[in-house]
């Protein structure tokens, strides 16, 4: 390459020349060894009255469609992104998030240069540079997958967090306008990462041709919320159009945060299918997370523990969680502080009902492509 052309490169901030992308690493791919989103499903089902039984959940056999899938900010490195090397904390959360959706796809997950816990929480601001050196990584990923391995097999995206940001990123510069790619989507699971609409519409604000999913079998559609267990505050930090995240296009007048009910999407409140993890989360966030609950198995689920709505008052958007009354099971709190509200179990606190809304839509598209 020319140096002046590498000037040019450099002088942009990230706008990648056609030869800097370098190869994917990948945290989960099929055929991978020590894959961490193929971890086991075992699971112990712990009722109010203190039961417990085994519950069955099987990898699916041959899948016919792929999750593509974008962790959230997990990395205690010091720097403002992290390297790409693979620490517990990639293959915690991809246990924690990803692996049960292998009952009805195909995991596939980048590793990519993200933003630190350190750069997140700087009190000067996330750094933009940073923030496109992620994102960057994320691309070339998605573009690696389509080119090598998705073959025209239906995708869902899953992210959380940071994730969510990479992915509402991508489907509007990669997917949206792309008709060809758009019907490969079978969905798009961007959870706690304020995705906007239009108000009153279910599209219109990041996506134009990427609607709000409203029925349990639509496809090529988003579903979206950050969870609390009570209004969220004025400087929170999602449910909210204005945070203080790298965004771009957002405007209270016109735009709200997307909150669509895993546990009922055409509307009103439902029970949610809680799934989490036993394993203590490594590194930072697993010193402020509630303790895991205790089971014999690496999954514990909670029927009927905990019920959600979504809510739009004063402002904010968001999915209202309501434990039950006198249940004497784990419960979750807001560890992060009230502007992060339940940010840590978004996933998990629907986890089953996601992993069944994504097997309705797989077969769903199967049937639309016939």
């Amino acid at each position: 390459m020319r140096r002046t052309a590498l000037a040019a490169c450099l002088a942009a901030l990230l706008v990648v020349c056609p030869s800097a992308a370098a190869k994917t690493v990948w945290l989960c791919k099929p055929g991978l060894a020590k894959n961490p989103c193929l971890g086991s499903l075992d699971t112990t089902a712990i009722d109010a009255n203190g039961a417990a039984h085994p519950v069955k959940a099987r990898r699916a056999r041959r899948p016919e469609i792929d999750c593509f899938y974008v962790y959230p900010t997990v990395s205690g490195q010091p720097t403002i992104n992290a390297n790409r090397d693979i620490e517990p904390e990639q293959r915690a959360v991809a246990r924690q998030h990803a692996s049960r959706f292998s009952q009805v796809c195909r995991p596939y997950a980048p590793v990519y240069r993200q933003l630190t816990i350190a750069a997140i929480v700087r009190p000067e601001g996330i750094p933009l540079a940073g923030a496109r050196l992620a994102y960057r990584d994320v691309r070339d990923a998605w573009r690696e997958y389509l080119r090598r391995h998705n073959r025209g097999r239906g995708v869902v995206l899953i992210g959380h967090s940071q994730g969510t940001y990479m992915l509402r990123t991508l489907i509007r510069r990669e997917i949206d306008g792309r008709p060809k790619v758009r019907r490969r989507l079978v969905s798009a699971l961007l959870i706690g990462g304020n995705v906007l609409v239009s108000k009153g519409r279910a599209a219109g604000g990041d996506f134009e041709n990427v609607p709000a999913c409203r029925a349990a079998r639509q496809t090529g559609c988003v579903i979206a919320y950050s969870a609390f267990s009570d209004i969220p505050s004025a400087d929170a930090l999602f449910g909210r159009v204005i945070t203080r995240f790298p965004r771009a296009g957002g405007d209270p007048a016109k735009h709200e945060v997307l909150c669509t009910n895993p546990a009922s999407l055409d509307g009103g409140a439902g029970t949610l299918r809680t799934l989490f993890r036993t394993e203590r989360f490594p590194g930072v966030l697993g010193a402020v997370a509630d303790a895991p609950p205790a089971a014999p198995t690496p999954w514990a689920a909670l029927p009927d523990r905990f019920t959600a709505g979504c809510r739009n008052e004063g402002g904010a958007s968001w999915l209202h969680i309501t434990p039950a009354p006198g249940d004497p099971r784990p419960t979750v709190n807001q560890t992060l502080g009230p502007a992060w509200g339940l940010h840590l179990y978004d996933v998990n606190l629907a986890l089953g009902d996601l992993v069944e809304l994504v097997r309705r839509q797989a077969r769903a598209h199967r049937r639309s492509l016939r």
